[in-house]
């Protein structure tokens, strides 16, 4: 049985790197304003270490529940959550604004709401 408080340890962790994501993507319309000005690529930059974050915690939290995210939650799509930190830690200058776009204006909802369902059974 995984420890519950380890479990909420790591959901925090996820929480908190989500929020980071989300102050930041606050001002983006589009893609390419990602690579307009200065103040684009510095919240590129900033949601790029968030990803990484998230998924490198996403990756220890699917470790301690004994590697069932994928079996428990399947509409979420967990490889892609844990390869995007590898994409991003060893492709970081080939970074796509339009790949990040997707994922914090679609994918990181449905990921908050799966993750409040496994949060209530902790």
């Amino acid at each position: 049985m995984p420890d519950p408080n380890l479990t909420l340890q790591l959901l925090m962790q996820i929480d908190e790197a989500m929020q980071r994501i989300h102050w930041r993507f606050e001002n983006i319309q589009t893609p390419e304003d990602f690579t307009r000005d200065r103040s684009g690529l510095d919240r590129l930059d900033a949601i790029a270490m968030m990803l990484i974050a998230l998924g490198e915690t996403i990756k220890r939290l699917d470790t301690h529940l004994g590697n069932r995210l994928s079996d428990l939650y399947p509409e979420i799509d967990w490889t892609a959550i844990k390869g995007i930190r590898n994409v991003l830690a060893h492709n970081y200058f080939s970074i796509d604004p339009e790949e990040v776009y997707k994922i914090c204006s679609t994918d990181l909802q449905a990921l908050a709401n799966t993750l409040t369902q496994l949060r209530s059974q902790f």
